[in-house]
């Protein structure tokens, strides 16, 4: 691909970098293109596409067999042939995360915030309730007091149910006393949520891509595997961000935010590669029946529409 120095350098920052998370990648690879079609590889072809990032066979088994262990695959057996599906809890974990990662960031707020008392909760449940709502969000005004200015509903529903506490929790809609912020607020805010860090995080995000960008606007043409290897990169890096990221409305963020300037230039990039990216994916996974089935229609739902 012309221009394609930049891309080479950030593969090869991943494929050099000291602790090499194959099963944080694979996990990235099986929600954002994997997942879509269908959810099911065959587990050699899965090897190749993972190659190239510096993956090696037993890397990836050693990797796919742990994350069976932990309920995020399951393995079918043709032949000599293994092929690793996303579980129900995998399916679920990733629904979850699709509107933190892939939906537009909600750009209206009434200044309400959505609390969670969980003292009505049992103690063996409150600590992996807490920890669940964490991943959607929510941080801690006090002990038993959960709290999102615009929490995600649909998953907020969902985990409470999975979790068996809707009945035991009480949710309730505050606002900070007719106002949508104030100093006390924004303090409270800055102890919840570690968002100076985070901050830092979407800069150095912002640093290693925006060379990216500048290359691939002027490339004259798009390789299908450097799109696939950049697009993987790109939602390996910001869904590990976008994860810890609150996702708090414009009103209580800090000054100099970098947050949505790192998931409009993740959502450019995306848009200028999936294409490619898919006919590679098509090219080299494999299904017990055959090539990969072609996206499911939420798939092309991603970023307000690819």
């Amino acid at each position: 691909m012309a221009g394609s120095r930049p891309i080479e350098r950030l593969i090869d920052e991943f494929r050099n970098g000291r602790t090499l998370r194959a099963t944080s990648l694979i996990i990235s690879v099986y929600g954002d293109a994997i997942a879509p079609r269908g959810g099911t590889v065959w587990l050699g072809s899965l090897i190749r596409l993972l190659a190239p990032l510096g993956l090696n066979e037993r890397l990836v088994r050693t990797s796919v067999y742990r994350l069976s262990k932990e309920g995020w695959l399951s393995s079918t057996q043709i032949g000599r042939r293994s092929y690793y599906s996303l579980t129900r809890t995998g399916w679920r974990s990733f629904e979850r995360a699709y509107e933190r990662v892939y939906s537009e960031p909600r750009e209206s707020w009434d200044g309400q915030w959505t609390l969670v008392l969980t003292a009505g909760v049992p103690q063996r449940k409150r600590e992996v309730l807490r920890k669940e709502l964490a991943t959607l969000g929510f941080g801690a005004f006090s002990t038993d007091v959960l709290a999102h200015p615009l929490p995600p509903t649909a998953a907020l529903t969902s985990l409470l149910q999975d979790l068996d506490v809707q009945r035991r929790i009480v949710l309730m809609r505050a606002r900070n006393d007719g106002l949508p912020t104030s100093a006390p607020l924004n303090h409270l805010v800055r102890d919840c949520w570690n968002l100076e860090a985070l901050g830092v995080q979407y800069a150095e995000f912002l640093d290693r891509f925006r060379p990216v960008w500048r290359a691939m606007e002027s490339a004259a043409t798009l390789d299908p595997q450097a799109c696939f290897l950049l697009r993987t990169l790109l939602i390996h890096e910001i869904r590990r961000l976008l994860l810890r990221d609150p996702q708090l409305p414009h009103d209580v963020l800090p000054d100099n935010w970098h947050g949505a300037a790192a998931r409009l230039l993740c959502r450019n990039l995306y848009r200028a590669t999936y294409r490619q990216a898919e006919t590679y994916l098509g090219d080299v996974l494999e299904t017990a029946e055959g090539p990969l089935p072609e996206p499911a229609a939420y798939f092309y739902e991603r970023f307000g529409g690819l």
